[in-house]
């Protein structure tokens, strides 16, 4: 049963539906990369602007990050809605971030509208490059989110629901350097690079055998040299190395990179080792998740299905290992369709793509309604995430599924 208050911040969305799907059809037609999302920040700030918020634009440093703060009162809880809108290099919006942009802005200007007498501090969060270079990590690194009792996102899907866990993540090159000569001619003279990163593959091979099955390690080889006759004087492989928990990755990655650095010791390479991106894996809060799901349900949110349980990595999760958080993945696509395609790009101006926005704003809206409405919740997630937090940092340990 919807009571009368949070009924009116239903109509209050509904009133802005036409400016949500403005905003997202204009990023979805003006597709921009990572960090150079000028017209999408702009669009959102500049909307934000004219509906009470506080902008500060291009926070630390990052041209397209922002603030958007919106105080009600003094006091009270502080609540992070966050948004992404950069597109995918030769495809454009097959990620939906177009939907993020709009729909978390009509739910903060929706709720900035109807917090009665509630103390809270709205603040919508800027984050570009989700994509690339992932700008919620510097983010978080300069304390940006340590302030907030709890944090929001939604993410287009091809089912309604949420993440009931994510894989920490570690990023990194392996570039090794040897020394060229002859093939055929000298080869006693060459050092092998492409020894180097053929003997690190092999031993990854064997060291899966002796890692949790949750690990998951996963390599290319981005340079292997330029001519089968000449000794390749330099290789790299990046890989992707990920586990359930930090903790237990840290020790991973550490096997990982002795490894390498044991085919270098063989071959004679030298190796340098460059961390691209390191992601924390999500904490779980539960009853936060169900919130988000009960509110999605009664926003009229089609094909809900319990938390995703077969996740991969993603910057939020940098977030929710700080505060509080769950990102709401709202149906948009038939069942099974994957992201980073066409089809995605195709719905998300459609109207399934212009529905979802409505369903994502007034559930996400609707979840800091009933958080506002009964301040214990604050209190209970707070403590249910120090606990999952605790477990999921014990040496050895596993990150909680729920």
């Amino acid at each position: 049963m919807i009571n009368n208050g949070k009924q009116r911040l239903y109509e209050e969305v509904d009133v802005l539906h036409q400016k949500m799907i403005d905003i997202n059809d204009f990023i979805h037609d003006h597709p921009e990369l990572g960090n150079q999302e000028y017209q999408a920040s702009a669009l959102l700030t500049r909307t934000l602007a004219e509906n009470g918020f506080q902008v500060e634009s291009g926070i630390i440093g990052l041209d397209t990050a922002f603030t958007a703060t919106y105080k009600n009162g003094e006091g009270g809880p502080v609540i992070g809605l966050l948004c992404e809108y950069d597109a995918l290099e030769g495809l454009g919006h097959g990620c939906g971030h177009n939907l993020q942009a709009a729909s978390i802005t009509g739910a903060a200007i929706a709720l900035s509208r109807h917090l009665g007498d509630y103390p809270v501090t709205l603040q919508v969060f800027g984050t570009p490059a989700e994509e690339t270079t992932s700008a919620k990590l510097p983010m978080a690194q300069e304390g940006l989110f340590d302030h907030l009792d709890v944090a929001l996102m939604m993410h287009g899907g091809d089912r309604t629901t949420v993440d009931g866990k994510s894989l920490a993540l570690n990023l990194v090159d392996f570039v090794f350097d040897g020394k060229a000569a002859h093939a055929a001619v000298a080869p006693d003279q060459g050092i092998s690079a492409l020894d180097a990163v053929l003997m690190t593959f092999n031993g990854i091979e064997y060291l899966r055998e002796h890692v949790r099955t949750d690990v998951r390690i996963h390599g290319v080889i981005t340079d292997g040299g330029k001519a089968a006759n000449v000794v390749p004087d330099r290789a790299v492989a990046q890989f992707y190395i990920r586990a359930a928990d930090r903790t237990y990755l840290n020790a991973v990655v550490e096997r990982v990179y002795n490894v390498a650095r044991g085919a270098a010791l063989a071959t004679g390479a030298q190796l340098t080792i460059n961390e691209l991106k390191v992601l924390d894996n999500k904490i779980n809060v539960p009853s936060l998740n169900a919130i988000m799901l009960d509110n999605a349900e009664q926003a009229g949110a089609q094909n809900i299905t319990p938390p995703r349980q077969n996740t991969g990595s993603t910057d939020f999760s940098t977030v929710t290992y700080r505060v509080p958080g769950a990102c709401l993945r709202v149906s948009f696509v038939p069942f099974g369709t994957s992201s980073h395609t066409k089809e995605w790009v195709e719905a998300g101006t459609s109207e399934s793509g212009h529905a979802a926005l409505s369903v994502a704003a007034k559930a996400v809206a609707g979840a800091c309604y009933d958080l506002l409405a009964d301040p214990q919740l604050f209190v209970q997630l707070k403590e249910e995430f120090r606990q999952a937090k605790a477990e999921s940092t014990q040496p050895g340990s596993a990150a909680k599924i729920s």
